[in-house]
């Protein structure tokens, strides 16, 4: 079980930094991205693990790691290219 938290505490920490290095600006500050990323990722894994049992470690990291990107993808901004087409009244 330690081992599970942590490779799912590193995988969401590898998920948060690169989501935080591509998209820079559609994301709020970094620390917020990173400890949403580890967050996720130990309650996907707590999920998956308690839905499953012991004994399915690569099903939990991958609850984990789909969690995490929910999460993630939660904290993304719209870029300013997307304007709404207003329609005249």
């Amino acid at each position: 079980m330690i081992l599970e938290a942590l490779g799912s505490a590193l995988i969401g920490l590898a998920l948060a930094w690169a989501t935080a290095r591509r998209l820079p600006h559609r994301l709020p500050a970094r620390a917020l991205v990173l400890s949403t990323g580890v967050g996720g990722a130990l309650v996907g894994a707590f999920i998956t693990h308690m839905t499953l049992g012991p004994g399915h470690p690569p099903a939990i990291l991958l609850g984990a790691l789909a969690v995490s990107a929910a999460l993630l993808s939660l904290l993304l901004r719209p870029t300013h290219r997307l304007h709404r087409r207003q329609v005249p009244a």
